[in-house]
Protein backbone atom coordinates (compact mmCIF):
# COMPACT_ATOMS: atom_id res chain seq x y z
CA UNK A 1 0.00 0.00 0.00
CA UNK A 2 1.05 3.27 -1.22
CA UNK A 3 2.68 5.46 2.01
CA UNK A 4 0.32 8.32 3.04
CA UNK A 5 1.87 12.05 2.69
CA UNK A 6 1.75 14.68 4.93
CA UNK A 7 -1.01 17.47 4.57
CA UNK A 8 -0.18 20.80 2.68
CA UNK A 9 0.80 23.60 4.26
CA UNK A 10 1.02 27.35 3.11
CA UNK A 11 4.03 27.86 5.07
CA UNK A 12 7.70 25.72 4.48
CA UNK A 13 8.66 23.95 7.58
CA UNK A 14 11.65 26.48 8.55
CA UNK A 15 8.96 29.00 8.39
CA UNK A 16 6.74 27.01 11.25
CA UNK A 17 9.40 26.32 13.02
CA UNK A 18 10.54 30.19 13.15
CA UNK A 19 6.83 31.51 13.89
CA UNK A 20 7.11 29.78 17.28
CA UNK A 21 9.03 32.82 18.19
CA UNK A 22 6.56 35.71 19.10
CA UNK A 23 6.24 38.41 16.95
CA UNK A 24 7.98 41.37 18.20
CA UNK A 25 9.84 39.58 20.61
CA UNK A 26 13.20 39.36 18.59
CA UNK A 27 12.74 44.07 17.82
CA UNK A 28 12.04 45.18 21.39
CA UNK A 29 15.08 43.24 22.53
CA UNK A 30 16.90 44.45 19.72
CA UNK A 31 15.67 47.98 20.81
CA UNK A 32 16.97 46.79 24.67
CA UNK A 33 20.45 45.63 23.85
CA UNK A 34 21.22 48.41 21.10
CA UNK A 35 21.35 46.03 17.82
CA UNK A 36 18.80 47.99 16.11
CA UNK A 37 20.85 50.51 15.86
CA UNK A 38 23.74 49.13 14.15
CA UNK A 39 21.60 47.55 12.01
CA UNK A 40 20.31 49.13 8.33
CA UNK A 41 19.70 46.40 5.64
CA UNK A 42 20.00 43.39 7.28
CA UNK A 43 17.64 43.90 10.37
CA UNK A 44 17.78 41.62 13.70
CA UNK A 45 15.37 39.62 12.76
CA UNK A 46 17.02 38.58 9.44
CA UNK A 47 20.31 38.11 11.32
CA UNK A 48 18.22 35.46 14.26
CA UNK A 49 16.74 33.85 11.42
CA UNK A 50 20.01 33.35 9.74
CA UNK A 51 22.11 31.57 12.71
CA UNK A 52 18.64 29.22 13.29
CA UNK A 53 19.18 28.30 9.69
CA UNK A 54 22.68 27.76 10.03
CA UNK A 55 22.14 25.27 13.22
CA UNK A 56 19.22 23.74 11.58
CA UNK A 57 21.32 22.80 8.00
CA UNK A 58 24.84 22.10 9.19
CA UNK A 59 26.30 25.39 7.42
CA UNK A 60 30.30 24.39 6.95
CA UNK A 61 31.09 28.80 6.04
CA UNK A 62 29.66 32.31 5.48
CA UNK A 63 29.65 31.49 1.69
CA UNK A 64 27.39 28.12 2.25
CA UNK A 65 25.02 29.96 4.27
CA UNK A 66 24.85 32.95 2.38
CA UNK A 67 24.50 31.08 -1.16
CA UNK A 68 21.71 28.77 0.52
CA UNK A 69 19.64 31.53 1.74
CA UNK A 70 20.19 33.14 -1.58
CA UNK A 71 18.72 30.46 -3.77
CA UNK A 72 15.70 30.31 -1.12
CA UNK A 73 15.17 34.28 -0.86
CA UNK A 74 11.60 33.91 -2.23
CA UNK A 75 10.50 31.26 0.79
CA UNK A 76 12.84 33.20 3.00
CA UNK A 77 11.09 36.18 2.94
CA UNK A 78 7.70 34.60 4.01
CA UNK A 79 9.42 34.22 7.32
CA UNK A 80 8.16 37.88 8.59
CA UNK A 81 10.31 39.60 5.76
CA UNK A 82 13.90 38.00 6.43
CA UNK A 83 16.15 38.59 3.80
CA UNK A 84 19.58 37.07 2.83
CA UNK A 85 22.88 38.54 4.03
CA UNK A 86 25.77 38.86 2.03
CA UNK A 87 28.80 37.48 3.24
CA UNK A 88 30.55 40.07 4.48
CA UNK A 89 27.42 41.88 6.20
CA UNK A 90 26.91 38.79 7.81
CA UNK A 91 30.57 38.78 9.01
CA UNK A 92 30.16 42.15 10.18
CA UNK A 93 26.87 41.68 12.39
CA UNK A 94 28.17 38.57 13.97
CA UNK A 95 31.66 40.50 14.77
CA UNK A 96 30.05 43.88 16.10
CA UNK A 97 26.25 43.25 17.21
CA UNK A 98 25.84 42.51 20.57
CA UNK A 99 25.16 39.04 21.88
CA UNK A 100 23.67 39.02 25.07
CA UNK A 101 20.65 39.74 22.29
CA UNK A 102 20.59 36.25 21.37
CA UNK A 103 20.87 34.99 24.73
CA UNK A 104 18.16 37.22 26.32
CA UNK A 105 16.10 35.57 23.29
CA UNK A 106 17.00 32.26 24.49
CA UNK A 107 15.64 32.83 27.71
CA UNK A 108 12.75 34.49 26.72
CA UNK A 109 11.40 32.12 24.53
CA UNK A 110 11.99 29.14 27.53
CA UNK A 111 10.06 31.10 29.51
CA UNK A 112 7.24 31.71 26.70
CA UNK A 113 6.77 28.27 26.29
CA UNK A 114 6.90 27.01 29.63
CA UNK A 115 4.33 29.34 30.60
CA UNK A 116 1.82 29.02 27.76
CA UNK A 117 2.50 25.06 27.76
CA UNK A 118 2.74 23.76 30.80
CA UNK A 119 3.22 19.97 30.10
CA UNK A 120 6.33 20.68 28.22
CA UNK A 121 9.03 21.28 30.44
CA UNK A 122 7.53 18.17 32.74
CA UNK A 123 7.48 15.64 29.46
CA UNK A 124 11.29 16.11 29.32
CA UNK A 125 12.37 14.21 32.63
CA UNK A 126 15.75 12.65 32.40
CA UNK A 127 14.85 8.74 32.75
CA UNK A 128 17.58 8.24 34.89
CA UNK A 129 16.85 10.26 37.74
CA UNK A 130 15.12 8.94 40.66
CA UNK A 131 11.63 8.43 40.67
CA UNK A 132 11.63 8.85 44.61
CA UNK A 133 12.89 12.71 44.16
CA UNK A 134 10.02 15.21 43.67
CA UNK A 135 11.75 18.14 44.26
CA UNK A 136 13.49 19.79 41.87
CA UNK A 137 17.46 17.95 40.80
CA UNK A 138 20.01 20.75 39.07
CA UNK A 139 23.18 18.61 37.11
CA UNK A 140 25.85 21.46 36.96
CA UNK A 141 28.51 20.92 34.47
CA UNK A 142 30.48 22.40 32.09
CA UNK A 143 31.04 21.34 28.52
CA UNK A 144 34.13 19.34 27.36
CA UNK A 145 36.28 22.08 26.15
CA UNK A 146 35.34 23.73 22.81
CA UNK A 147 38.16 23.49 20.64
CA UNK A 148 39.47 26.66 18.57
CA UNK A 149 42.42 28.06 16.02
CA UNK A 150 44.72 29.44 18.77
CA UNK A 151 46.47 32.01 15.89
CA UNK A 152 42.78 33.48 15.09
CA UNK A 153 41.26 33.46 18.17
CA UNK A 154 43.38 35.82 20.97
CA UNK A 155 40.81 36.04 23.31
CA UNK A 156 39.77 32.25 24.11
CA UNK A 157 44.01 31.55 24.64
CA UNK A 158 44.55 29.45 27.48
CA UNK A 159 47.62 27.91 26.58
CA UNK A 160 50.76 28.17 24.02
CA UNK A 161 49.00 26.99 21.28
CA UNK A 162 45.46 26.11 22.14
CA UNK A 163 42.57 28.13 22.34
CA UNK A 164 39.01 26.83 23.96
CA UNK A 165 35.45 28.33 24.58
CA UNK A 166 33.77 27.04 27.51
CA UNK A 167 29.64 25.68 28.03
CA UNK A 168 29.00 26.31 31.90
CA UNK A 169 25.26 25.26 32.12
CA UNK A 170 23.26 24.19 35.16
CA UNK A 171 20.77 21.60 33.86
CA UNK A 172 16.96 21.02 35.21
CA UNK A 173 16.74 17.45 35.30
CA UNK A 174 12.77 17.49 35.77
CA UNK A 175 13.06 18.95 32.26
CA UNK A 176 15.66 18.52 30.84
CA UNK A 177 16.22 21.94 29.96
CA UNK A 178 19.29 24.60 31.29
CA UNK A 179 17.85 27.03 34.03
CA UNK A 180 21.17 29.31 33.76
CA UNK A 181 24.47 29.03 31.03
CA UNK A 182 27.67 30.96 30.78
CA UNK A 183 29.70 31.14 27.56
CA UNK A 184 33.20 32.22 28.15
CA UNK A 185 37.03 31.45 27.29
CA UNK A 186 38.69 28.08 28.60
CA UNK A 187 41.06 29.37 30.66
CA UNK A 188 39.07 29.88 33.66
CA UNK A 189 38.67 27.05 36.11
CA UNK A 190 35.24 25.72 36.26
CA UNK A 191 34.65 26.30 40.18
CA UNK A 192 34.87 30.02 39.45
CA UNK A 193 31.39 30.21 37.59
CA UNK A 194 30.01 27.88 40.73
CA UNK A 195 28.77 30.76 42.74
CA UNK A 196 26.69 32.06 39.37
CA UNK A 197 25.50 28.64 38.31
CA UNK A 198 23.88 28.27 41.92
CA UNK A 199 22.64 31.63 42.58
CA UNK A 200 18.97 31.05 41.74
CA UNK A 201 18.31 27.42 43.52
CA UNK A 202 16.22 28.11 46.28
CA UNK A 203 15.90 26.06 49.42
CA UNK A 204 14.98 22.23 49.13
CA UNK A 205 16.33 21.98 45.68
CA UNK A 206 19.50 19.68 44.85
CA UNK A 207 22.41 20.35 42.96
CA UNK A 208 24.65 17.78 41.66
CA UNK A 209 28.04 18.28 39.90
CA UNK A 210 31.80 17.43 39.74
CA UNK A 211 34.20 17.66 42.28
CA UNK A 212 35.68 19.98 39.71
CA UNK A 213 32.71 22.04 41.23
CA UNK A 214 34.18 21.77 45.40
CA UNK A 215 34.74 24.79 46.64
CA UNK A 216 34.10 23.82 50.80
CA UNK A 217 33.23 27.82 51.18
CA UNK A 218 30.24 28.15 48.62
CA UNK A 219 29.11 24.70 49.85
CA UNK A 220 28.50 26.19 53.00
CA UNK A 221 26.72 28.82 51.63
CA UNK A 222 24.46 26.75 49.50
CA UNK A 223 23.88 24.20 53.12
CA UNK A 224 22.94 28.05 55.21
CA UNK A 225 20.49 28.51 52.46
CA UNK A 226 19.29 25.05 52.43
CA UNK A 227 19.57 23.48 49.56
CA UNK A 228 21.10 20.17 49.26
CA UNK A 229 24.13 19.10 47.40
CA UNK A 230 26.04 15.90 46.21
CA UNK A 231 29.46 15.33 44.48
CA UNK A 232 32.94 13.09 44.42
CA UNK A 233 35.41 13.52 47.18
CA UNK A 234 38.71 14.93 46.42
CA UNK A 235 41.24 12.26 46.51
CA UNK A 236 43.28 14.73 48.97
CA UNK A 237 40.24 15.46 50.98
CA UNK A 238 41.53 15.11 55.23
CA UNK A 239 38.80 14.23 57.50
CA UNK A 240 37.95 13.05 61.27
CA UNK A 241 35.04 10.27 61.11
CA UNK A 242 32.41 11.12 63.44
CA UNK A 243 30.11 8.51 63.33
CA UNK A 244 29.40 5.21 61.45
CA UNK A 245 26.65 4.20 59.37
CA UNK A 246 25.21 0.45 58.62
CA UNK A 247 25.93 -0.49 55.22
CA UNK A 248 25.14 -2.65 53.09
CA UNK A 249 25.01 -4.26 49.26
CA UNK A 250 27.64 -2.38 47.30
CA UNK A 251 27.41 0.54 50.13
CA UNK A 252 30.83 -0.01 51.69
CA UNK A 253 30.96 2.93 53.64
CA UNK A 254 28.87 5.46 55.32
CA UNK A 255 30.33 7.92 57.41
CA UNK A 256 29.26 11.53 59.38
CA UNK A 257 32.97 13.62 58.84
CA UNK A 258 34.25 17.04 59.46
CA UNK A 259 37.42 18.49 57.88
CA UNK A 260 40.56 18.35 59.24
CA UNK A 261 42.56 20.83 57.55
CA UNK A 262 42.58 24.49 58.91
CA UNK A 263 41.62 25.91 56.29
CA UNK A 264 39.00 23.88 55.16
CA UNK A 265 37.55 23.06 58.33
CA UNK A 266 37.19 27.34 58.58
CA UNK A 267 35.21 27.32 55.55
CA UNK A 268 32.64 24.23 56.37
CA UNK A 269 32.68 23.89 59.88
CA UNK A 270 29.59 21.88 60.12
CA UNK A 271 29.60 17.75 59.66
CA UNK A 272 28.94 16.37 56.07
CA UNK A 273 28.25 13.03 54.85
CA UNK A 274 30.56 10.86 53.18
CA UNK A 275 30.38 7.39 51.18
CA UNK A 276 32.09 5.04 49.64
CA UNK A 277 29.72 2.96 47.34
CA UNK A 278 30.52 0.57 44.33
CA UNK A 279 29.13 1.63 41.05
CA UNK A 280 29.45 0.48 37.42
CA UNK A 281 31.29 2.74 34.73
CA UNK A 282 31.17 1.57 31.14
CA UNK A 283 29.98 -2.39 32.79
CA UNK A 284 32.35 -2.41 35.26
CA UNK A 285 32.38 -2.01 39.24
CA UNK A 286 34.16 1.22 40.27
CA UNK A 287 34.87 2.47 43.76
CA UNK A 288 33.37 6.30 44.12
CA UNK A 289 33.61 8.11 47.26
CA UNK A 290 30.71 10.75 47.54
CA UNK A 291 30.28 13.53 50.02
CA UNK A 292 26.56 15.58 50.66
CA UNK A 293 24.99 17.64 53.13
CA UNK A 294 21.88 15.63 53.56
CA UNK A 295 22.05 13.22 56.90
CA UNK A 296 18.55 11.73 56.00
CA UNK A 297 18.85 10.12 52.69
CA UNK A 298 19.87 6.29 52.00
CA UNK A 299 22.85 5.69 51.07
CA UNK A 300 21.75 4.33 47.75
CA UNK A 301 19.80 7.42 46.86
CA UNK A 302 23.30 9.35 47.08
CA UNK A 303 24.54 7.38 44.77
CA UNK A 304 21.65 7.49 42.26
CA UNK A 305 21.34 10.98 42.53
CA UNK A 306 25.27 11.00 41.34
CA UNK A 307 24.69 8.53 38.93
CA UNK A 308 22.02 10.97 37.18
CA UNK A 309 24.93 13.74 36.94
CA UNK A 310 25.32 12.42 33.37
CA UNK A 311 22.07 13.69 32.00
CA UNK A 312 24.45 16.79 31.58
CA UNK A 313 26.66 14.53 29.20
CA UNK A 314 24.33 13.51 27.06
CA UNK A 315 22.79 16.86 26.80
CA UNK A 316 26.08 18.12 25.67
CA UNK A 317 26.39 15.37 23.34
CA UNK A 318 22.91 16.38 21.65
CA UNK A 319 23.88 19.59 21.25
CA UNK A 320 27.95 18.72 19.44
CA UNK A 321 26.77 15.56 17.59
CA UNK A 322 23.42 17.61 16.39
CA UNK A 323 23.85 21.01 16.16
CA UNK A 324 26.58 23.02 14.35
CA UNK A 325 29.16 24.17 17.65
CA UNK A 326 32.47 22.41 15.94
CA UNK A 327 32.60 24.78 12.89
CA UNK A 328 32.34 28.46 13.55
CA UNK A 329 31.43 31.34 11.10
CA UNK A 330 33.59 34.19 12.97
CA UNK A 331 36.69 34.23 15.10
CA UNK A 332 35.58 36.81 17.28
CA UNK A 333 34.08 36.22 20.94
CA UNK A 334 30.99 38.17 20.09
CA UNK A 335 30.55 35.49 16.82
CA UNK A 336 31.36 32.60 18.87
CA UNK A 337 28.71 33.64 21.57
CA UNK A 338 25.80 34.28 18.81
CA UNK A 339 26.15 30.96 17.21
CA UNK A 340 26.45 28.59 21.00
CA UNK A 341 23.22 30.68 21.82
CA UNK A 342 21.50 29.99 18.71
CA UNK A 343 22.64 26.38 18.71
CA UNK A 344 20.66 26.80 22.32
CA UNK A 345 17.49 27.73 20.76
CA UNK A 346 17.27 25.56 17.96
CA UNK A 347 17.46 23.24 20.63
CA UNK A 348 14.71 24.59 22.74
CA UNK A 349 12.36 25.35 19.25
CA UNK A 350 13.00 21.66 18.03
CA UNK A 351 12.66 19.90 21.87
CA UNK A 352 9.15 21.65 22.10
CA UNK A 353 7.83 20.36 18.27
CA UNK A 354 9.10 17.04 19.35
CA UNK A 355 6.34 17.82 22.21
CA UNK A 356 4.02 18.48 20.46
CA UNK A 357 3.74 15.72 17.75
CA UNK A 358 4.64 13.39 20.46
CA UNK A 359 7.95 12.05 19.14
CA UNK A 360 8.97 8.67 20.14
CA UNK A 361 12.63 8.74 19.10
CA UNK A 362 15.64 10.25 19.48
CA UNK A 363 16.66 13.69 18.61
CA UNK A 364 18.73 12.90 16.18
CA UNK A 365 16.41 11.51 14.35
CA UNK A 366 14.16 14.29 14.95
CA UNK A 367 17.01 16.90 13.83
CA UNK A 368 17.46 14.78 10.25
CA UNK A 369 14.14 14.61 9.71
CA UNK A 370 13.38 18.12 9.59
CA UNK A 371 16.71 18.61 7.90
CA UNK A 372 15.66 16.82 4.89
CA UNK A 373 12.24 18.91 4.50
CA UNK A 374 13.36 22.16 5.33
CA UNK A 375 12.15 24.46 2.43
CA UNK A 376 9.32 21.61 1.63
CA UNK A 377 5.66 22.94 1.96
CA UNK A 378 4.73 20.16 4.56
CA UNK A 379 2.75 20.68 7.61
CA UNK A 380 5.33 20.02 10.28
CA UNK A 381 3.10 17.97 12.80
CA UNK A 382 1.87 15.34 9.97
CA UNK A 383 5.78 15.07 8.48
CA UNK A 384 6.71 13.84 11.63
CA UNK A 385 3.78 11.41 12.19
CA UNK A 386 4.41 9.63 8.62
CA UNK A 387 7.54 9.48 7.52
CA UNK A 388 10.36 7.25 8.01
CA UNK A 389 9.52 5.13 11.55
CA UNK A 390 8.05 7.89 13.01
CA UNK A 391 4.30 6.43 12.79
CA UNK A 392 5.81 2.86 14.74
CA UNK A 393 8.47 1.23 16.32
CA UNK A 394 10.13 -2.01 14.38
CA UNK A 395 9.68 -5.26 15.24
CA UNK A 396 12.44 -8.28 15.60
CA UNK A 397 11.41 -11.35 13.86
CA UNK A 398 11.87 -13.99 15.83
CA UNK A 399 13.21 -16.79 12.97
CA UNK A 400 14.43 -15.62 9.22
CA UNK A 401 11.63 -17.18 7.04
CA UNK A 402 12.60 -19.16 4.67
CA UNK A 403 12.78 -18.60 1.20
CA UNK A 404 11.70 -20.89 -0.96
CA UNK A 405 12.83 -21.23 -5.16
CA UNK A 406 11.24 -23.96 -7.75
CA UNK A 407 12.87 -26.83 -8.16
CA UNK A 408 14.33 -27.04 -4.85
CA UNK A 409 13.82 -29.32 -2.34
CA UNK A 410 15.71 -29.13 1.33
Amino acid sequence: MKQPKPTKHSSVVFNQLCKLIPVGMVRNLASEHGVDKKSRTFSPWSHVVCLLYCQLTHCIGLNDLCDALRHHSAKLFAVRGATPPSRNGLSHANKGRNADMMEALFWKMLDHLQNQFPGFGPSGRYKGLPRRFKTTVYSIDSSTTIALVANCMDWAKHRRRKAAAKLHLCLNLQTFLPSFAVVEEGSHHDSSRMIALCARLAAGEIAVFDKAYVHFKHLFSLTARGVFWVTRAKDNMRYHVCKKRKVSGDVLRDDEITLKTKSSKADYPQRMRRVVARVEVDGKQTEMVFITNNMEWAASSICGLYQSRWAIEVFFKQIKQTLQVCDFLGHSKQAIRWQLWSALLMYLLLRFQAWCSDWPHSFARLFTMIRGVVWDRFELGDTLRFYGTAGEKWRMCIQPQTAYLPGFAL
